[in-house]
């Protein structure tokens, strides 16, 4: 990792914290994947996996300012992360598709 001593401490503090938001928001979303039906469980998983990639992506950082600068404070940075990423919105769009042909 790359900064002042003191920032490396500090990056090497707050990522432990990252990892722990990360567990949570994947947590949930693997709660709500076991108790939902096809097609829907696929759409969940698929944000799981997404989810993953958006913590390999955070944590492969090698500057200790940007663990400090992005994540000092931890508020809803994984839900942004996600929620930006086209694919996501994909998801999201298929989804409300389905659920306004599905029949009633």
């Amino acid at each position: 990792m790359t900064g002042t001593a003191s920032q490396i401490e500090w990056a090497e503090q707050i990522k432990p914290r990252i990892q722990a938001e990360f567990d949570r928001v994947a947590s949930a979303f693997q709660e709500v994947a076991r108790q939902q039906a096809e097609p829907e469980r696929s759409s969940t998983l698929a944000i799981i996996s997404l989810l993953e990639e958006k913590r390999l992506e955070a944590m492969a950082h090698e500057q200790a300012g940007y663990f400090i600068r992005e994540w000092q404070e931890l508020q809803d940075q994984v839900r942004k992360s996600i929620a930006a990423d086209s694919r996501y919105q994909a998801l999201r769009a298929n989804r409300r598709i389905d659920r306004t042909e599905s029949p009633k």
